[in-house]
């Protein structure tokens, strides 16, 4: 009797088994799937019984770099990083070997693909929306296997040198030609004030010697500068009315 009360307690002590918290267990009796069992301690039948356990936390994963050529045959290195979670224990026992594997490389496939798909400029610009591209493909794919892949985000893209200096060079010169035009928008904005400020002297008798004068006065406040005297215009054609009415009489 007393052995086989100790043959009974290594029995039940050998058929513990412990669940975390973050972990469940897939079960399977004669090698037939039974049930998937929660967090604490259940109990697996030797022999009987087998029972694999799932890690259900959130599952950061590096993808590696890949070799891709985009849409305008530029050849670049893009990798990633991929966050999933286990969402279903039985199917990603049953329905898959190795789920973590398999995620992988259908996202360094589906990266691959998407990044041929669109062009340099779009791939640079537009990284967060190819990241959901891919992120809507991998996910779809996994349903199947009980995964559910939270994001996706493109880590880093390496190019070419000779290519990063055809890029440096083309955002130089965009920045001068989009100086020229600020230089140029700026000259014509300056020549309508002038016109506008003739046009305003030049309707008030005097004006413009006025302004004559009080440029000398604040140019004259520095007795380092040479002032520079110049007759207005409005003087000169005066000169020249009188003049010609003399000689006409």
């Amino acid at each position: 009797m007393y052995y086989l009360i100790t043959f009974v307690v290594v029995i039940i002590l050998v058929s513990i088994r412990q669940i975390n918290q973050w972990e469940r267990g897939v079960k399977f009796t004669l090698g037939r799937f039974t049930s998937t069992v929660g967090p604490g301690w259940r109990l697996v039948i030797p022999v009987f019984q087998t029972m694999k356990k799932v890690d259900m936390r959130l599952k950061t994963v590096d993808v590696p770099a890949q070799d891709a050529i985009t849409k305008d045959n530029v050849s670049a290195k893009i990798n990633a990083v991929i966050y999933y979670k286990v969402t279903d224990a039985a199917k990603a026992i049953i329905d898959i070997q190795n789920i973590d594997y398999a995620v992988i490389q259908l996202a360094q496939t589906t990266m691959r693909n998407i990044s041929g798909s669109v062009t340099l400029d779009e791939l640079l610009a537009e990284r967060q929306s190819i990241s959901e591209k891919i992120e809507q493909i991998v996910d779809a794919a996994t349903k199947d296997w009980g995964a559910d892949v939270v994001t996706v985000e493109l880590k880093d893209i390496d190019l070419p040198e000779d290519m990063v200096r055809t890029i440096a060079k083309q955002a130089e010169a965009e920045r001068e030609r989009r100086a020229v035009i600020i230089n140029a928008e700026g000259e014509v904005i300056a020549a309508h004030n002038l016109a506008k400020a003739a046009e305003i002297l030049g309707a008030s008798r005097g004006a413009l010697h006025l302004r004559t004068l009080n440029s000398i006065n604040d140019i004259s406040s520095d007795k380092s500068n040479t002032v520079v005297f110049t007759i207005p215009l409005e003087i000169m054609q005066a000169i020249t009315g009188f003049v010609e009415s003399k000689q006409a009489k």
